[in-house]
């Protein structure tokens, strides 16, 4: 283990970090590469709760050896020609954030991508931070909604890390934003700005990732804080209760998972006559190919396979104008008391903040 500082310098200026993380993606669309991600990704004890040795041969007998190959052509559906859809939206989502945060936070801030499973690691990202010699580090997992098989998995990750390094910093950690009034604001945005170009018809369908039942039933909050989010998205839209739904997609192995699930609400709802629904994921700070292969592409065929007319989903928040917003204000309100941000907290200028966001959020929403 590596228990000395290479080339540490004391009274070097020691900027604020801030490590952005996401899920993580293979390196390419192929099954070599999707074996080697599954297996790092299944194999973390967060995601898969079953006893190490069952699930170990479960995981090389049946799972490794044919599911990467289904994978990689899912993940061939939805590649960009310069990569993967997720990271490539995370480095623009990274790259946003840094200019807001040389543009609004008052020290010096350095910031860095690391993803769960794949690359770049969060090992990698802590060693660009730990060269810029930062001292304090905000861990910001772009997971809205709390659970312990995403954000507290990076926490783990984190842990492992700074376990290797002789001087840890300070650390605190951003585990949800469900419910953040900016984030919420932002999505709704994007649903009126779809209302706006394709008119406002249908059912409005909120899909979440699906997690197994029993993790709600131990305590995981996950369920509830997507419930919550749907909620305030629709009192944000002014929507009556018939016209939205929350949903769970991406079951995975024979136990029962969250529901209603998703593909069989949707098959439910052109039997019943439903002929368009606009789906969002809000769970999802990022397109993937849970949205854009699962959700648009398998849902879709799903929906209008068994009689709807009209199916669109609207994109995830991205790298969106009043996205980023939301996402840097969450990082100034987490660090304040730090040095570069220790003038105290003041609701005055957090309240003047966040109006300034809001005009500049309807200004676009006016403009698109």
């Amino acid at each position: 283990m590596e228990k000395g500082e290479k080339l540490y310098t004391h009274g070097k200026e020691s900027p604020t970090g801030i490590l952005i993380t996401n899920l993580g993606t293979p390196d390419a669309p192929t099954s070599e590469a999707l074996r080697k991600y599954l297996g790092e990704f299944l194999w973390d004890p967060r995601v898969v709760e079953i006893p190490r040795l069952a699930w170990w041969l479960m995981l090389k007998g049946l799972v490794l050896p044919f599911r990467p190959k289904r994978s990689a052509k899912n993940y061939l559906r939805i590649w960009d020609n310069e990569g993967s859809p997720l990271l490539l939206t995370a480095q623009k989502q990274a790259a946003a954030l840094q200019a807001y945060f040389n543009d609004q936070y008052p020290g010096p801030v350095v910031s860095a991508l690391g993803m769960r499973y794949g690359n770049p690691s969060i090992e990698s990202a802590l060693e660009k931070l730990r060269e810029a010699n930062v001292q304090r580090v905000l861990v910001f997992p772009l997971y809205p909604q709390y659970s312990a098989a995403t954000t507290a998995s990076t926490f783990d990750a984190v842990a492992d890390v700074f376990k290797k390094w002789r001087k840890i910093p300070e650390m605190r950690m951003i585990n949800h934003y469900h419910d953040d009034a900016a984030y919420i604001g932002a999505l709704a945005n994007s649903v009126r700005e779809h209302w706006k170009r394709h008119g406002r018809e249908g059912r409005l369908l909120m899909s979440f990732h699906g997690m197994p039942k029993r993790t709600l039933l131990a305590g995981d909050p996950y369920y509830c804080q997507c419930q919550k989010t749907a909620r305030l998205i629709a009192e944000r839209l002014e929507m009556a209760d018939e016209e939205w739904f929350v949903s769970f997609q991406s079951r995975f192995g024979r136990e029962e998972w969250l529901q209603p699930y998703t593909d069989k609400t949707l098959k439910a709802w052109a039997k019943e006559g439903v002929k368009r629904v606009d789906v969002i994921s809000p769970g999802f700070s990022a397109d993937c190919v849970e949205t854009l292969e699962e959700l648009d592409l398998e849902n879709r065929e799903v929906f209008i396979g068994s009689g709807g007319d009209e199916f669109f989903y609207i994109p995830a928040l991205n790298e969106r104008d009043d996205h980023i917003r939301a996402l840097g204000e969450l990082v100034l309100r987490h660090t304040q008391g730090w040095p570069g941000n220790d003038d105290g907290w003041d609701s005055e200028r957090d309240a003047q903040r966040r109006e300034k966001g809001r005009q500049l959020a309807l200004k676009s929403g006016a403009e698109s």
